[in-house]
């Protein structure tokens, strides 16, 4: 048993990115660049990032991917300076690339190459249903922000992501099979204002936000895709009937009885 309540085991690819080669790490990003170029997406991102306080001085975002949001966050007003810190190198040379103004560095959430009190801001933004041990990478957020600064924590409830239309639908099968593979934690954002709690820092609300693809559907697709591959490479279904749970996913994007969700949360703190 685990004293913080995550899961003993995890097929996370996130979670294991010193292992990751370079096509697999590539993938990834294409996944993550899905995502971020979605419209759904970014509205999300606005409307939880409106939530730092201002001034909101340096930020730090804690696994910044491909940079994209460590982008808004640097366009947001009242930002000194936006840094980003991932432990994939391919990430951060992405994210270099996209935003060539700004800071990037390769660096485990657990182990930030930072200085105490550094920052004003320290923001995750689904990351911390990616890190094994998450009270130690709020231990150190609380490390390097400086005293009355602010913690932006968003994440996906991805307990709660479904595809299904009906009871038994075998979609569904699809989208938990792409949960288990890119998730460590489902269920981190149902106790996440007791752990950040319990690492220090004064919590307020959390509050609800929600992803929903009907008509056209981009990420929610690619977690079908997903995982049909990771169950036909399991062998718990046959190749012919994962291009078949591919097809009928596509023909009901066709037929507009396409249905996809996953709730989010965010939660914005304070270090005492």
């Amino acid at each position: 048993m685990t004293t913080t309540g995550e899961p003993t085991t995890s097929t996370d690819v996130y979670a294991r990115a010193a292992e990751l080669d370079e096509a697999t790490a590539a993938s990834l990003a294409e996944r993550i660049d899905i995502r971020a170029a979605d419209p759904r997406q970014q509205a999300l991102w606005d409307d939880y990032l409106s939530r730092a306080p201002t001034p909101r001085g340096r930020v730090l975002e804690v696994g910044s991917g491909t940079g994209a949001v460590t982008a808004k966050i640097a366009a947001l007003p009242d930002v000194a300076e936006a840094v980003g810190v991932d432990p994939m190198p391919h990430f951060v040379e992405r994210a270099r690339r996209r935003a060539p103004a700004l800071r990037f560095e390769v660096g485990d959430a657990r182990a930030l190459p930072f200085d105490d009190a550094a920052f004003d801001g320290v923001v995750f933004s689904t990351t911390l249903c990616h890190v094994p041990g998450p009270d130690r990478a709020l231990a150190e957020a609380r490390r390097v922000l400086r005293p009355g600064g602010w913690l932006l924590v968003y994440d996906g409830d991805y307990a709660t992501t479904t595809v299904a239309v009906r009871d038994g639908d075998p979609l569904q099968l699809c989208a938990a099979a792409a949960v288990r593979t890119l998730v460590h934690d489902p269920w981190l954002v149902r106790r996440l204002s007791t752990l950040v709690r319990t690492c220090g820092f004064e919590p307020g609300a959390l509050r609800s936000h929600g992803h929903l693809e009907l008509t056209t559907p981009t990420y929610m697709l690619s977690l079908v895709d997903l995982g049909a591959d990771v169950l036909v490479g399991q062998g718990t279904l046959l190749p012919p009937t994962g291009e078949a749970l591919k097809a009928e996913a596509r023909q009901r994007v066709a037929t507009g009885t396409f249905f996809g969700h996953i709730a989010y949360a965010s939660l914005l703190a304070t270090r005492p």
